[in-house]
């Protein structure tokens, strides 16, 4: 569809004196916060004024905020090339496109994470040469960094794979170079900090069209994607080193780090965090997969990478809460990946958070989880390039 998410409007309903109907008791003139997005633009969040007889809605202006884009419709397919207007400013403001490019601010906030002011941010499209998709991601690069002094920087590429039933589904633009970066407390935006390319969210799709089962393919898909997104900035862009590019992922995407490290040279290191790595542990589904371990056998086989560790020479983090309920992520999925792992000898290493279920909250684990993961880039990515053999 051409809008992924539409705006709605809460009512009370009340029963018309002159057409004796049950009608909407709306106020003419109400302001809406309404969001859109189609194929060729990004998100654009902006305000519009309801008017209730003959004439369409207009629209007050683009909105700048957290989580909304401040673009012109005529500005917003502008590629590598867009202007990151509010990436340092998380107040929220008006712009009217078709008046004045003037911004009306409406809100005042402080810098929440001032340590990243002076951050760029790049929404970046590409092609997945295999077939001919179109990607995106948000390349985040340090505060200050200047490409002609400072050269190709080691990356950190953090993504989540996702299913789709067609091309042109997986090919929609997702995020926007406009908006406010905000940092949760595991985000890997916090290593921008630490002088590292953050490739947060680059698309991963997983194609079936027609009777095909998007799964069939993962493992090449996943690759394929993985290679197209280091091709472009590294090769076209020249803002990675790609002999010093990471991967990692929470969840589903701990699944993806593991499978990329199994199935291809690409990357240095790994971080996963909370994953499954054993589908024959999860035989009645999982994702999108609606077909069990009995129906797809070799499917599951080929893409866990448990069965698979003795092709990883990389070195791989393994975090995980102690606590996950999560149904396909226990605990044990790591316990077990990191027995295998040791037991062929990848450089690995586990650790387990107290208390903690899948995704991490306490103060001390999301610390820890930095901590472990700065360590883990320094010593693998930054300097070491994977290049250590021993084990944690």
């Amino acid at each position: 569809p051409p809008y992924e998410s539409l705006s709605s409007l809460l009512s009370e309903i009340s029963m018309s004196p002159e057409t004796d109907h049950v009608e909407p008791n709306l106020a003419d003139g109400i302001s809406m916060w309404c969001s859109r997005e189609d194929l060729l633009h990004p998100s654009q969040q902006y305000l519009a004024k309801l008017t209730l007889h003959d004439s369409p809605a207009a629209d007050l202006g683009l909105v700048a905020s957290t989580a909304s884009t401040i673009l012109p419709e005529s500005g917003a397919d502008n590629g590598d090339e867009e202007k990151e207007d509010f990436l340092d400013d998380p107040s929220v403001a008006v712009l009217d496109p078709c008046v004045t490019l003037d911004v009306k601010r409406i809100t005042e906030y402080p810098h929440p994470h001032p340590q990243l002011q002076g951050m760029t941010k790049k929404l970046v499209r590409y092609k997945r040469e295999s077939d001919g998709v179109e990607l995106t991601a948000k390349l985040y690069l340090p505060p200050g960094y200047d490409k002609e002094r400072d050269g190709p920087l080691p990356c950190l590429l953090w993504a989540y794979p996702k299913e789709f039933k067609s091309r042109e589904a997986a090919s929609q633009v997702r995020g926007s170079p406009h908006t406010f970066a905000e940092v949760g407390g595991t985000s890997p935006l916090v290593f921008a900090c630490d002088g590292y390319a953050v490739l947060d969210g680059p698309g991963f799709p997983i194609v079936g069209e027609a009777d095909e089962e998007p799964n069939d393919t993962y493992v090449e898909q996943l690759v394929d994607s993985a290679k197209a997104a280091i091709d472009h900035v590294a090769g076209k862009l020249g803002v990675v080193d790609r002999n010093r590019v990471a991967v990692g992922g929470h969840s589903y995407g701990a699944f993806m780090t593991a499978n990329l490290l199994c199935h291809s040279d690409l990357f240095c290191c790994g971080i996963a965090r909370s994953g499954a790595y054993n589908r024959t542990l999860t035989p009645f589904g999982f994702q999108s997969e609606e077909r069990t371990l009995w129906e797809a056998t070799d499917t599951y086989m080929s893409m866990s990478p448990f069965l698979h560790v003795k092709k990883m020479t990389k070195p791989i983090l393994l975090i995980h809460g102690e606590d996950d309920t999560n149904s396909g992520t226990h605990t044990m999925q790591s316990e077990r990946m990191y027995a295998a792992l040791k037991g062929a000898g990848v450089p690995c290493r586990m650790v387990i958070l107290p208390h903690e279920k899948h995704g991490y909250r306490g103060l001390e684990s999301v610390l820890h989880t930095v901590a472990e993961t700065e360590a883990w880039l320094e010593r693998y990515c930054k300097n070491g390039g994977g290049s250590s053999s021993s084990s944690d």
